[in-house]
């Protein structure tokens, strides 16, 4: 996990909820090359390890926001999230943003229920 690139927390515990500050496709301080799925790819993982960390994980996401820089990048999006989450299916809202952090392509967060708590 990486650490926030900004004055916040990455993971709150509100009460029986866990929710997460936005994701970006960040690994080892720097945004991963090579494009839109890359950068999806690592956002997931980053927000699967904060939810790790609280005893959580991905098929307990009840709704997630993805922020596009270009809704073009909208279908690789989706094959990224089949294949993170596989037949889960959380709530989630999608928008074009004229700009992220660092440049990214892609930002997504997420509220997540834990079953287990």
């Amino acid at each position: 996990m990486s650490t926030p690139i900004g004055p916040y927390a990455p993971i709150v515990r509100a009460g029986d909820w866990l929710v997460t500050s936005g994701q970006i496709g960040l690994r080892d301080g720097r945004i991963v090359s090579g494009g839109i799925r890359e950068e999806a790819t690592q956002a997931l993982a980053n927000l699967a390890t904060l939810l790790a960390g609280e005893g959580s994980g991905l098929g307990e996401v009840v709704k997630a926001t993805v922020f596009l820089r270009h809704m073009r990048d909208f279908d690789i999006m989706n094959e990224v999230w089949v294949a993170a989450f596989g037949d889960h299916r959380p709530a989630r809202t999608t928008v074009a943003v004229a700009e992220l952090p660092l440049h990214a392509l892609v930002e997504i967060d997420a509220w997540t229920y834990p079953r287990g708590l």
